[in-house]
């Protein structure tokens, strides 16, 4: 890419942020004086722990706006993960079908239940795990047995399918979910970036057997760390609520607890933080479906390609994203954009590019490493949102 259409582009960006010098972060949180006013009252009341009203109502609102019938509100996003993935049936030993395109914390929660992630490549138009590519892999290495599915060549179960809303982007859900459900394999969807994004009318999240959210300090709405697990079955809700709060049984005064239990609950003091954030939610998405238009305008106009939210999906677009002609123009996009204040950033290091998972099986995964090599993502607070 030349020199001139990256001027435009840092030029378009100080316009948008109405910010002509200094830095421009990728994501700055919105919080202000609802927020201070919620984190005084959980002062006032000492219950700052894992124990109080607003993790309750955090929980509520989470289901309500998504549509799932119950929330267990954890700790971060990993957390919410690697409980899911236990409490959807993981166990040491097993396979689990993922992406390679994707955030470290996916395949770290995987390794946290004992599982070894299996790559699958990606959509081109979603980023997110193609339903064609699992097909055909489960076709070729997979097949079905009383106890469910195996990889072929050495038995291991196929204990789940955790495909990621890469960006906000939707992924092709429904087809995933109905080849897990053809498969007998528990499909988890790791929504952490996705708050505000549906398929077909339907929120991503609720679609699997259970979904993730994450409320990172980077993401819609903040928690400053946080996490949430949703689903639809009221025995997973009420296992997730139990093994993430050290699995202890509920007693007055007794500390018994009946199985290996993680620490996982969320704060109080966050969780008002969240409830505060959720009552800026509608704007902050509106704001930043205006951002993206901004820069799908921009984009049209010098003849780069916008990654755009594919046809049938609404996408919170948490992280706008272009996608340039090969790794060379990438580089000097964002060499050039961060030198002059403005924060962009190169989509993750595939995870089979990483040493501890560069051994994992996979598929062939050219547009995986072809997006890794192309994209970058934009500045893409929300702004005009009062704080």
């Amino acid at each position: 890419m030349s020199e001139a259409p990256i001027a435009a582009f840092i030029a378009c960006v100080r316009a948008l942020y109405d910010q002509p010098e200094g830095g421009i972060p990728l994501h700055a949180p919105v919080m202000g004086a609802a927020e201070k006013e919620v984190l005084a009252a959980v002062v006032d009341s000492s219950f700052v722990s894992s124990v109080g009203a607003y993790v309750t109502e955090f929980e509520r609102q989470i289901a309500e706006f998504t549509g799932a019938r119950f929330a267990v509100a954890t700790v971060n996003g990993t957390a919410a993960l690697h409980a899911a993935l236990t409490v959807a049936g993981v166990q040491p030993g097993d396979f689990v079908l993922t992406q390679s395109l994707s955030f470290v914390a996916t395949c770290n929660a995987i390794h946290y239940a004992g599982a070894t992630p299996v790559f699958v490549e990606v959509d081109e138009d979603t980023l997110g795990l193609s339903p064609n590519a699992l097909a055909d892999w489960l076709a070729q290495y997979a097949e079905r047995r009383p106890s469910g599915a195996v990889y072929r060549a050495s038995g291991a179960r196929i204990a789940a399918c955790v495909p990621m809303h890469t960006l906000g982007l939707p992924a092709r859900i429904d087809e995933i979910a109905a080849l897990c459900a053809d498969w007998g394999i528990a499909l988890v969807e790791d929504a952490a970036e996705s708050l505000g994004s549906t398929r077909a009318g339907r929120h991503t999240g609720t679609v699997g057997r259970l979904g993730v959210f994450s409320f990172n300090g980077n993401k819609i709405i903040t928690t400053g760390g946080g996490g949430m697990i949703v689903t639809n079955d009221e025995t997973l809700a009420r296992q997730a609520k139990h093994r993430t709060t050290t699995a202890k049984k509920p007693h007055p005064w007794a500390f018994e607890h009946d199985e290996i239990g993680f620490n996982y609950r969320l704060p109080n003091l966050n969780a008002a933080f969240g409830v505060a954030q959720m009552s800026r939610l509608p704007d902050l998405l509106a704001s930043k479906r205006g951002v993206a238009a901004a820069y799908q305008a921009w984009a049209a106009a010098h003849g780069v390609a916008f990654i755009a939210e594919p046809a049938g999906t609404h996408s919170n677009y948490w992280l706008n994203a272009l996608r340039l002609p090969d790794r060379a123009a990438r580089d000097a996009f964002l060499t050039a954009t961060n030198a002059a204040g403005i924060m962009t950033r190169p989509l993750w290091t595939p995870m089979h590019r990483l040493r501890m998972y560069a051994d994992c099986p996979r598929t062939a995964l050219p547009v995986t490493e072809a997006l890794a090599d192309t994209v970058v993502n934009l500045p893409s607070s929300a702004r005009g949102v009062s704080a």
